[in-house]
């Protein structure tokens, strides 16, 4: 049960550092400020559910990190309210800043250091990019995704902020792919090769939250184009579901491996 709370505390983390950090990027000039307020509230929900995590276990999970986040995601969603952009902006950047050092802080860089040949190892290297790499891709996803669907409420803005967005997907993934890439020539190079269990999961894994996600940002983008803005959100909450699946997956392939996957 500690195993599935601590992935369900990373990936919350890792959600929410990115969907702030996603949401910072965007434009106010471009986009109404109800984008920002109403998923600041999502942020609010994430950020309380960690923080209930952590006081049920004091000794395994910091209270500070998701307690702060939950703060800092209600007043951002009051300062919102009021239509203050730059102070809102920089509440989400400190939101994303607190939720990626919860995730570094959920990280068991004790126990790499102990099973690596020193403090500054590939593997040490890895672990420290693996929260940030795949917030990146988890957060940025979904707020393409959020941003898509405000334009059912808002279909006169501009469609450059929703372009971007799916831009920063494409190099967000790649990033990601660098990552789990090398983790898995590092885990190969060790002569220790993977069981079938585990290779199945690695392919579900590349299948579905590299290539797969690649693909949809491929055809939001296109669709974009056309322009449809309805399809390329129906293309994005796939890509969500993608990317869940595949860093979901990637976490748990990590309890049982050095290197993310």
């Amino acid at each position: 049960m500690s195993i599935l709370t601590s992935i369900l505390t990373q990936f919350i983390f890792r959600l929410s550092f990115g969907l702030a950090f996603g949401m910072a990027l965007t434009n106010p000039r471009e986009v109404t400020s109800g984008y920002y307020r109403n998923h600041l509230y999502v942020l609010l929900g994430l950020t309380v559910l960690a923080t209930m995590v952590a006081l049920g276990d004091r000794t395994q999970f910091a209270l500070a990190p998701p307690l702060i986040a939950a703060i800092l995601s209600y007043v951002g969603s009051a300062i919102w309210l009021y239509e203050r952009p730059r102070a809102g902006r920089l509440t989400l950047l400190l939101v994303a800043g607190v939720a990626l050092w919860g995730a570094w802080s959920a990280t068991d860089f004790a126990r790499l250091e102990q099973s690596t040949s020193g403090p500054f190892s590939v593997a040490l290297v890895l672990a420290a990019l693996d929260p940030l790499t795949s917030g990146l891709l988890l957060g940025i996803t979904i707020a393409a995704m959020f941003l898509g669907h405000w334009y059912l409420n808002t279909p006169t803005m501009a469609l450059r902020p929703l372009e971007r967005l799916i831009v920063l997907m494409g190099v967000a993934t790649c990033l990601r792919a660098a990552v789990s890439g090398t983790g898995l020539v590092c885990l190969l190079s060790t002569g220790s090769w993977p069981a079938t269990e585990q290779l199945l999961f690695i392919a579900l894994r590349w299948l579905s939250g590299i290539m797969g996600v690649l693909l949809l940002t491929v055809m939001a983008w296109k669709t974009l184009k056309i322009p449809n803005t309805q399809s390329a959100t129906g293309i994005l909450y796939v890509a969500v579901i993608a990317t869940f699946l595949g860093e979901l997956t990637s976490m748990l392939l990590c309890v049982r491996s050095t290197y993310p996957l």
